[in-house]
């Protein structure tokens, strides 16, 4: 530890530490603009300098390593001149439009000129100009003029975001932020390049010119999307949600948001929100909807319920739930569905296998833990996008030596160093997880070259004192879901590692602690739509878009004799629901989530409901009493979580060991399960399918936020294949091509990926264009409809024509 003074008072800090950070532990506020405390120092814009004893010239608080018994005044006349001279060379260029700057008023440039500026300039030379960029529908850079250089941006691309897609160009008066020849800012984290930008040059496109920040009210809320459960400030103007930015937990999401919790509020006010309880007249093509009081409906469903119940048993009516539903409705709804005496109650909608034990899909450790582990197999995640922030973490981790490795389908950029992979179908997944619990005795499924890597990655986990087993999104979706668990968990007592699960959304822990699944022999999610019931009640889920089988649900839900929906947008259950309750998202209600950890966190609404809709919760509390259901007295959200958690918020003791159990019986059906292939199993001309779920398809809201489906990562799907696999099939990339499975059908365009693994076909889910195939896994055939000459010219025809009636 290094003893020094500042200011007149003494700290102690780390050696290596600088001097910000010693004046930092002592609460004295430096000027600064390049510092941030999770980049590197780059120490450009000099507005930190100091004023240190015996040193020549002042010095910069953020790069000057403190020494013992070193003596540093921050406000010393030295000092403060040194600052204010800096302040006039950084306002020489800055452009006097701080009225109509979004950034003004939380301007760290503004609250520093008044300060450490003058009253008048005494530059009285032409001003530069740098030129507006379009960098894509997220981040506005219309006034790079106002750019200091401070390059925060630049860094954290780098640092945090895995990807430097912004660079300064040019020297002097000439030098500018800009992405390399043209290219759009896609990265998953982008948005945080706002947040840290001290001026108004990197500002957010969606809210440009709709508010100024005095104008807005700060309510603190947390992400409804994936399983780390970011905690929210919500901006609010006249009951309009404006905008979304982080609230700091360095236990969570640090000081960081995804850009699917930042900018998927633009969904909350489109056109297509449901306002108005709606009852379907009529059927088939002649259905009409009309709109009706809440008592009315609410009758609706309840003597729907009540009819089917007394005509075909309570087994008939079954209920499919969103694990981005809020703890509070999760049990209320299994609560409404256990009360009518069915056991029919799911949220694992993607699932295919449920032949293994109903386990708690959580990480199996703490957030802190999961950043500090030296060695990791990640198995089946799409992780940058599934899991944007965990990634981070993880990358940080690399980045002080843990060794990741990975075994997956697609050989996807992590932007983080991995030092095994292993890129195999995943019909072979089972047997290649086996030969590196095995090493030895590689399956036969496995190459010599993956038996090579599986030796390496066998050897990597018997060294380390901080070890992991996580299993992804596809290990969880995937037809051999149980051999797959059972054989990690095995692998994970093995090497003394902890077995977790990189949970797909924001409640999916939650729905476990619930009880929202089938625990006395009930039907789960594939079951209820296989075996089609009389009713269902769906909560917050659109059925072609959310299930694992969606010709399975659209064929389950046509034949029903009711379906009760839940939902926040119309065009989610329109084509298949009796009645529509609109329910309030989640910046107009209140609730819990219970994040990847097992904590849960709860929040208020931020704004009152939009229309008619009301919180789940509450309709749920009424649907109850009027069945006559006993336990449905709830005067608050509050009183309900407290039934569920005992007001505890660490559950991660009601998540328990992760102990993965198959039953003999189970296990030898498991090839017979939709979409099982064993190594081998494929036709000549059959590929293996493997579904993601793109980051910006994910859930009702993503789906509806416009900023958010103009970026690249929300274009329409296409089938990803090989050069060898292209080749064997006749196609170029481009080509018009018919992907079939068993019954089903999607014609999308056939794109070469050379991460895909060889006699792979890689098509997203959760988009309408691949709803019409029935399983997320499976052996498909591709047929070439059109080539992509074709279409180029088809195109550029279409193009002509509309130049031609302009």
């Amino acid at each position: 530890m290094i003893q020094l003074e500042i200011d007149g008072k003494p700290v102690e800090v780390k050696e290596g530490s600088m001097v910000m950070d010693a004046a930092n532990q002592l609460g004295i506020y430096v000027p600064h603009f390049c510092y941030h405390k999770k980049l590197t120092i780059a120490a450009n814009c000099r507005m930190c300098l100091v004023d240190i004893e015996k040193a020549p010239k002042p010095m910069p608080a953020c790069a000057t390593p403190v020494t013992a018994g070193m003596i540093v005044r921050t406000a010393s006349d030295k000092a403060i001149k040194a600052q204010k001279g800096v302040m006039e060379f950084l306002l020489i260029n800055h452009p006097l439009d701080c009225p109509i700057c979004d950034q003004g008023g939380e301007c760290l440039l503004q609250d520093l000129a008044v300060g450490y500026g003058g009253s008048n300039s005494r530059y009285n030379e032409e001003k530069r100009v740098v030129f507006h960029k379009d960098v894509g529908p997220l981040i506005s850079m219309e006034e790079m003029t106002r750019c200091i250089h401070c390059t925060r941006c630049v860094r954290f691309g780098q640092e945090i975001a895995g990807v430097m897609e912004f660079g300064m160009l040019g020297r002097g008066e000439h030098a500018e932020i800009t992405t390399f020849v043209g290219k759009t800012v896609d990265s998953e984290l982008s948005g945080n390049m706002i947040d840290i930008c001290p001026v108004g040059a990197l500002t957010s496109k969606p809210f440009r010119y709709t508010a100024r920040t005095w104008e807005l009210s700060r309510r603190k809320s947390v992400s409804p999307h994936d399983g780390l459960g970011s905690n929210l400030i919500v901006q609010v103007k006249n009951h309009r949600v404006m905008r979304v930015v982080p609230l700091e937990n360095e236990a969570i999401n640090e000081c960081w948001l995804s850009d699917k919790d930042r900018f998927s509020y633009e969904a909350l006010n489109v056109p297509d929100r449901l306002t108005k309880p709606m009852l379907r007249e009529g059927t088939n093509a002649g259905a009409v909807w009309r709109e009706v009081d809440w008592p009315e409906a609410l009758e609706f469903v309840a003597a729907g319920l009540k009819r089917v119940v007394d005509a075909e048993g309570s087994s008939q009516i079954g209920a499919l739930a969103s694990p981005h539903s809020t703890l509070e409705e999760l049990h209320l709804l299994q609560k409404l569905m256990r009360g009518l005496g069915s056991d029919n109650i799911d949220t694992r909608l993607r699932q295919s296998d449920f032949s293994a034990n109903a386990v708690a899909p959580w990480l199996g450790m703490s957030i802190a833990q999961f950043a500090e582990l030296d060695r990791v197999l990640v198995i089946g995640s799409f992780l940058r996008k599934d899991q944007p922030l965990l990634a981070q973490r993880l990358r940080q981790a690399t980045k002080r030596g843990a060794l990741l490795s990975v075994l997956h389908a697609v050989d996807d950029d992590l932007l983080m160093p991995v030092a095994n992979k292993l890129i195999a179908p995943p019909s072979q997944w089972v047997d290649v997880l086996g030969s590196i619990a095995s090493p030895d005795a590689a399956g036969s499924a496995a190459s010599s070259s993956a038996s090579d890597v599986a030796r390496a990655i066998a050897k990597s986990f018997t060294s380390g004192s901080s070890k992991a087993i996580l299993l992804g999104n596809a290990v969880v979706q995937h037809p051999q879901f149980a051999q797959i668990a059972a054989v990690a968990q095995a692998l994970a007592v093995a090497t003394g590692s902890k077995l977790g699960f990189l949970t797909e959304a924001a409640n999916s822990v939650g729905a476990h602690i619930a009880r929202a699944y089938p625990i006395q022999g009930g039907m789960n999610a594939a079951a209820m739509l296989d075996q089609p019931r009389r009713a269902y009640v769906l909560l917050n889920i659109e059925p072609e878009l959310d299930v694992a089988n969606p010709v399975a649900a659209r064929a389950a839900l046509q034949s029903a004799e009711l379906v009760v929906a839940m939902t926040t947008f119309k065009s989610a259950v329109d084509q298949h629901a009796n009645v529509m309750l609109p329910i309030a998202p989640f910046t107009e209600t209140s609730g819990t989530f219970v994040n990847t950890e097992g904590r849960a966190q709860s929040f208020n609404g931020t704004v009152k409901p939009l229309g008619e809709a009301r919180p789940a919760w509450k309709v749920l509390r009424v649907l109850g009493n009027l069945l006559g259901l006993e336990g449905f007295d709830y005067e608050s959200s509050e009183a309900v979580r407290t039934e569920v958690t005992g007001g505890a918020t660490d559950l991660s003791a009601r998540c328990g060991a992760l102990d993965v159990q198959v039953s003999g019986e189970s296990a030898a059906s498991l090839a017979l399960a939709p979409g099982s292939l064993e190594p081998g199993d494929l036709e000549p001309g059959e590929l293996e399918r493997v579904a993601d779920v793109p980051i910006y398809f994910a859930d009702a809201l993503v789906r509806r936020s416009s900023p958010l489906q103009e970026t690249n990562d929300a274009a329409e799907p296409t089938a990803r294949i090989n050069s060898r696999a292209l080749a064997s099939l006749s196609l170029v990339s481009g080509d018009r091509v018919s992907v079939v499975m068993d019954d089903g059908e999607a014609v999308v365009a056939c794109k070469r990926d050379e991460t895909v693994a060889d006699g792979c076909v890689r098509l997203a889910t959760a988009h309408a264009s691949t709803a019409g195939l029935p399983s997320l896994f499976g052996a498909v055939t591709i047929t070439k409809l059109a080539s992509a000459d074709t279409n180029a010219g088809a195109s550029v025809d279409a193009a002509a024509s509309v130049v031609g009636q302009a």
